[in-house]
């Protein structure tokens, strides 16, 4: 009879993740685990690596706490800090540099488009660009509108022209087939100006999915 295969528990991941997989909060002062620690100002500069106790006694010594802000490292790098003030700043950081995704919005048009629709739909591009989406504009010709192409590229050079305040061209009006397709980028948020504002619609959500661009991520 073959003996018993003995079966080997995975290593455990060094990654400070409870079985929920959330990080668990920062550890300051008496939550530090580590016998030994390298210790730092707020200011970043050195204090070498000491006794954990004798970390707790020197932060307690000039009114800090000790705060583990390189739990991976060897030994742990703890910083002499106000711990209430770091939430604080670490939370506005966090803010600040939180990019907001750019997506592809877009907007069909007809080269019979009456007025009122037009203007809604310039207003609705600008709340895409003011939100710093770039917008697709799609015309597609039908029946014999395919006779005068020409219809549907004054069409597209009435909206950069209505959306210069706004936007800039990122991809010129380009016809392929029966569709014409051009794209608009976002001006720098201080040089933007809306035109169209009269026109927006109550509870319209220019972040809505409802309007991302077909084969867009």
């Amino acid at each position: 009879m073959p003996a018993p295969q003995k079966t080997t528990k995975p290593a455990p991941r060094n990654n400070r993740r409870d079985q929920a997989g959330k990080t668990p909060q920062i550890r300051v002062n008496d939550r530090i685990r580590a016998p030994k620690v390298r210790v730092v100002t707020a200011k970043g500069d050195q204090l070498g690596v000491m006794a954990t106790r004798d970390a707790l006694a020197k932060a307690k010594e000039i009114g800090l706490d000790l705060v583990e802000v390189a739990p991976n490292a060897d030994p742990p790098v703890c910083r002499l800090i106000d711990y209430g003030k770091y939430k604080y700043m670490q939370a506005k950081l966090q803010k600040n540099n939180k990019t907001k995704a750019v997506k592809m919005k877009e907007v069909k048009l007809r080269v019979g488009t009456d007025v009122n629709d037009y203007n809604v739909k310039m207003s609705r591009t600008e709340q895409f660009l003011d939100h710093g989406h770039k917008v697709r504009f799609q015309l597609r010709f039908r029946n014999r509108e395919n006779a005068h192409r020409e219809l549907g590229l004054d069409v597209m050079a009435k909206v950069v022209e209505d959306m210069k305040t706004m936007g800039q061209v990122d991809q010129p009006a380009k016809l392929a087939g029966n569709t014409v397709t051009m794209v608009l980028a976002p001006l720098p948020a201080a040089q933007r100006v809306r035109k169209f504002k009269k026109y927006e619609e109550e509870d319209f959500d220019a972040d809505s999915e409802e309007f991302d661009a077909e084969g867009d991520e």
